[in-house]
């Protein structure tokens, strides 16, 4: 296997490399957090694709479709929906000029609702990052054999001392390059697979007949179950949010929106395909098994230049979406405890230090959390339940709805949070039903996001209304 390990080392070398050196152009704690607020579109564009697709789509989204076919697409199409809607908010959200989700969140509902916002950034995001390591120890294991546990320890020391040497400023400009890979080595492999079928319409006809429906195998309410968590996160996404207040300015972005949502379609359908006609290749693979159909196709059914290419995409969406989803849980901690709470007079060296240190504490958390799930599948469903619930619909309501209160917006969230929870304790003692998590024959998702919305709307109807206008 070192014919694909040493081109993947290789690449991870450069990317810490290049990383170290442009971390000297860090000099202020703007620098690190928002990169100086100078980025332009096309950066953005880069940044937001390499930070969304993550683990998630490479292992469950691919797993899902080598299991169910074309309706894996499902949790996908959440996000494309999510990035549309984004389009409509991006300016605004420049225009506040921020630095955390948490930032907007005091400023309409006040301190209560920063500290809650921040406790579950942490979780989900903390979560999200666990799922990456535990992603680049299956690729490592799959490479070189080594154990999935020790990978993703090698992994998590990569992307900390990554994140801790880069922050934002050089992570952004690192992901033209990480983006870039991640569409070279996926189109290749689907091209390659759809031409080994014999052409299109072979490829096509090879498949099961519910891999080519719409809901497949699952039902329409496992279906939204899969597409409302990760629309809901997406419309409140703090790697977002923190990356549109880097931006240069309102119009750069609007404009990286739309080439956000035209690259993550294109994408997240390919990283699917792998998986989906990848089921023609290497078929009979249990549930656990499915989700490595991506490294698997590059080890065992690719060429061995476009195995390595596909390896090398591989491992750039584990890193850069590690990277941000320790990055930003750490500004949040960093910005909405201790410069709000602790020392707001810090300093931007004061800031710079014990932001590092946060990435190493967080990463070390992630490394601990991601044995506690039994799928990546599982670990991404119940980040984006609890993000989703927990933040989105106090944190949208602070842009478009007037009428929301302070009482609303804090009730709200910490509902959501404290249902996703619950309801996940309760059902993971009764037991896990194969992807999702089941508690009166309902997931997660449904409980956590109904009484989060039903308490910002009827907590906000049933105190006085505020003088204070939506943002923008």
């Amino acid at each position: 296997m070192w014919i694909y390990l040493l081109p993947l080392l290789a690449y991870l070398g450069v990317l810490l490399a290049v990383g170290v050196w442009r971390s000297g152009r860090v000099r202020t704690g703007d620098d690190f957090l928002v990169a100086g607020r100078t980025l332009p579109a096309s950066v953005l564009v880069f940044t937001l694709l390499s930070t969304w697709i993550g683990s998630g789509s490479l292992f469950a989204g691919a797993g899902l479709g080598y299991r169910n076919g074309f309706s894996a697409l499902w949790q996908s199409a959440g996000a494309w929906a999510g990035i549309a809607l984004v389009y409509f908010i991006a300016p605004r959200v420049r225009r506040l000029a921020q630095y955390t989700v948490p930032d907007i969140l005091e400023q309409r509902y006040g301190a209560a609702a920063r500290i809650l916002g921040t406790i579950t950034i942490v979780l989900a995001y903390t979560t999200i990052a666990a799922y990456q390591f535990r992603g680049g120890g299956r690729l490592l294991n799959l490479v070189a054999g080594v154990d999935p546990v020790a990978g993703a320890l090698i992994t998590a020391a990569f992307c900390v001392a990554f994140t801790a040497a880069a922050g934002m400023l050089s992570i952004a400009y690192l992901d033209i390059g990480n983006g870039s890979m991640m569409l070279v080595g996926v189109t290749l492999a689907v091209v390659f697979l759809i031409g080994q079928a014999g052409g299109t319409g072979p490829a096509f006809a090879a498949l099961r007949p519910e891999q080519l429906t719409v809901f497949g195998p699952i039902s329409p309410l496992d279906a939204f179950a899969l597409f409302l968590p990760t629309m809901f996160l997406l419309l409140g996404e703090a790697n977002m949010y923190q990356k549109f207040f880097s931006a240069k300015n309102e119009r750069a972005a609007k404009l990286a929106v739309v080439g956000w949502i035209a690259g993550t379609i294109l994408l997240e359908t390919l990283i699917d395909s792998v998986g989906i006609f990848g089921s023609v290749a290497i078929p009979g693979l249990t549930t656990a098994q499915s989700e490595t159909i991506v490294i698997s196709v590059a080890l065992q059914v690719l060429p061995t230049l476009l195995g390595v290419l596909l390896l090398c995409g591989a491992a750039a969406i584990v890193v850069s979406t590690a990277n941000s989803f320790l990055l930003t849980p750490a500004t949040n901690l960093i910005r909405d405890v201790y410069q709000r709470f602790l020392n707001p007079q810090a300093t931007d060296r004061q800031v710079l230090v014990y932001t590092r240190l946060l990435v190493v504490v967080l990463g070390i958390l992630g490394f601990v959390a991601g044995n506690f799930f039994p799928t990546i599948l599982a670990m991404a469903l119940w980040a984006y339940t609890m993000y989703g619930a927990g933040i989105t619909p106090a944190l949208l309501a602070a842009l478009v709805w007037p009428r929301a209160t302070r009482a609303g917006g804090v009730t709200s969230i910490a509902v959501g949070m404290a249902t996703t929870l619950v309801w996940e304790i309760v059902a993971l003692r009764r037991g896990v039903d194969g992807d999702a998590v089941y508690l009166l024959g309902l997931q997660t998702v449904y409980p956590a996001l109904f009484l989060s919305i039903a308490a910002l709307v009827i907590v906000s109807l049933m105190t006085p209304a505020e003088r204070r206008p939506a943002h923008g």
